[in-house]
């Protein structure tokens, strides 16, 4: 089990980066990683496939997390065939 976690945050544009977490964060997209390269290039897709930043007053901060000890697996949503 990847130990990193990329967790893209995305924030209303009125709220500060330095106050965007993953409490005051609009929705927050979490995927396991293995390294810190591949948390920084899991963040970009994600932007890229959330249309962010746009112009709507949101924008999407990627932070790179270690899963803590004892934390449940990730659910990963059922793709369609």
């Amino acid at each position: 089990m990847p130990e990193l976690l990329s967790v893209a945050l995305v924030c209303a544009g009125t709220l500060l980066a330095k106050d965007c977490s993953r409490d005051t964060a609009l929705d927050v997209i979490v995927a396991p990683v293995r390294t810190p390269v591949e948390c920084v290039m899991h963040g970009q897709t994600t932007a890229a496939a959330a249309g962010l930043p746009g112009g709507d007053g949101r924008y999407l901060k990627i932070t790179c997390e270690r899963r803590h000890p004892g934390a449940e697996p990730l659910r990963t949503a059922d793709r369609a065939p």
